[in-house]
């Protein structure tokens, strides 16, 4: 386990306390041979009876995607509700607000012209309902000189279906031209790419819109369709996100059917393609949090909590973002709940929902907990896919060594000494939900996890599946977990708050900021 230091120059006292920390981990290696039966029948627990491959395979397989305000999200709180009552675990649903309501359809995409093909891809989220499938064809946005040119140009989109995306270069992501180009070949393909991208950006800003405001535009206009490539950087890999659109439909068209379309678009041969993307509209529908609880035997006002975000994308299953920090949080519960019934603390567990569009559940937990945020102990969060935990941050918290250091020693050895822990660290202001927590200067942790190239494969994109998911990994965070709530639980002192003194921004050279708490979206895609 390593210790580093984020907040540069320190003052005397502080490079003493952080000197400290080896020490006490090199204590920690002892004190770990300890025998603790609460974390011997943690480790135990999960290594013989893990639960986590048919919790993965009824929230994957079973109920899938889980955007907000979709049916996929509603069936998963109500599974969430029933697994908790199994487990012997009170557990509620909370409604903070509420979001535009969405079920995706059906989505077929074919060439029909100059030859047949069925097409990889899907409409974005909250794409509108296309009552009968449209076959038109395919343009690309040209450039223009000026927004000017633009508006004279914009008449011809009328019926048709316009490409609002560059044309990657290659299919390939960047590792494999590495292990096989030449330097030469690489450094070319780079440049041609800086240059396309640059290009690209251009002839968007030069329409006077941006790459959100463009869609409507060219609805007003009389488009059949948006078609779009957001490619993710890897083989077969897109990233699915939201529709601009009110009317007509907008799909993501994978890289390689996307250049096929293209180049014969630009040679002049006018491709002709039909579209059938079928969504309903709910109206507004509820969105809520899912609390988790075992309550207290001491000191039951005080609180630990374990923390993962509940919703996901659609393009896929929403599996490494964020099926597994839910599987992870929930199979700790349970094994806390079998082997650690009666906490001192009251563990509670958030599975909140709109994390994707803004963190907005843990924001109004916190806005409408202000007892539990005043009263936590420690929350630990992951949210970075199906990796086993490599680091954990002081997040700013000026003591967050002394505490987390002395939990981490009963952390079984090939679990501890594969994580970095960085003190007193820098405060997130987002990414995840922990940041909520860490607004308000409460201690909340981040359980960081080792990629498994997760941000070009698996985060947001049509390939985040249960096939992803490394078990072996995910059983090492539930034993983490666990036992850090416990070690949590039982420690006899609360955590201290106090801050570090944030580091001299060097662009700026002003002192930085401690992030400020941001109010939740209760009320999504309505207005």
């Amino acid at each position: 386990m390593k210790t580093t230091n984020t907040l540069g120059r320190l003052t005397r006292g502080c490079i003493t306390t952080l000197l400290v920390v080896p020490a006490l981990l090199s204590a920690g290696t002892s004190l770990a041979q300890t025998k603790d039966p609460v974390v011997d029948a943690i480790v135990k627990e999960e290594t013989d009876n893990s639960q986590l491959q048919p919790l993965a395979h009824q929230l994957l397989d079973g109920i899938g995607s889980r955007l907000v305000g979709s049916p996929g999200m509603a069936k998963a709180g109500e599974w969430a509700l029933a697994k908790y009552k199994e487990f012997g675990i009170t557990a509620r649903q909370e409604k903070w607000g509420e979001w535009r309501g969405w079920e995706r359809g059906i989505s077929h995409i074919d060439m029909v012209s100059p030859r047949v093909r069925s097409l990889e891809g899907t409409q974005l989220a909250w794409s509108p309902n296309m009552k009968k499938p449209v076959t038109a064809e395919c343009i690309i946005l040209p450039e223009f000189a000026d927004s000017v040119a633009f508006q004279k140009w914009l008449p011809a989109v009328k019926g048709k279906f316009v490409m609002i995306s560059m044309l990657q270069p290659t299919g390939r992501p960047d590792y494999n031209w590495t292990e096989f180009g030449t330097k030469e070949s690489f450094e070319k393909m780079k440049t041609d790419r800086a240059a396309q991208i640059d290009a690209w950006r251009k002839r968007i800003a030069n329409t006077g819109l941006t790459s959100r405001t463009l869609p409507p535009a060219l609805e007003k206009a009389g488009a059949a369709g948006i078609v779009t490539n957001n490619w993710s950087a890897g083989f077969g890999v897109d990233k699915i996100f939201s529709a601009y659109t009110k009317k007509i439909p907008t799909v993501d068209i994978a890289l390689e059917d996307y250049g096929i379309l293209y180049r014969l678009a630009d040679g002049g041969e006018k491709p002709m393609i039909k579209i059938q993307a079928e969504s309903t509209e709910l109206g507004a529908v509820p969105t809520f949090n899912i609390i988790g609880e075992i309550k207290g035997t001491e000191k039951p006002n005080e609180y630990v909590m374990l923390s993962a975000h509940f919703d996901s994308w659609d393009g896929g299953q929403g599996a490494t973002d964020n099926g597994t920090g839910t599987l992870t949080m929930m199979e700790a519960m349970r094994i806390l709940k079998k082997v650690y019934p009666n906490p001192k603390r009251t563990i509670l567990v958030g599975h909140w929902s709109s994390e994707e569009q803004g963190l907005n559940g843990s924001r109004a937990f916190v806005e409408d907990h202000p007892e539990i945020v005043a009263n936590l102990q420690a929350l630990f969060n992951q949210d970075n896919g199906t990796g086993r935990v490599v680091n954990i941050g002081g997040q700013g918290f000026l003591n967050s060594y002394d505490y987390i250091s002395r939990w981490l020693t009963k952390v079984p050895a090939n679990i501890r000494e594969g994580i970095t822990t960085t003190f007193p660290g820098s405060p997130g202001a987002g990414g995840s939900d922990f940041a909520s927590f860490v607004a308000v200067g409460a201690p909340g942790f981040s359980l960081s996890s080792l990629g498994w190239s997760y941000g070009n494969y698996t985060w947001h994109t049509n390939r985040d599946t249960y096939d992803k998911l490394v078990f072996d990994d995910i059983k090492n965070n539930a034993i983490l977990t666990a036992i850090l709530v416990y070690q949590a639980c039982e420690d006899p002192n609360k955590t201290s708050r106090d801050k570090a003194v944030m580091p001299i921004n060097p662009r700026t050279g002003e002192q930085s900021k401690w992030p400020s708490q941001t109010k939740a979206t209760r009320r999504g895609g309505l207005d």
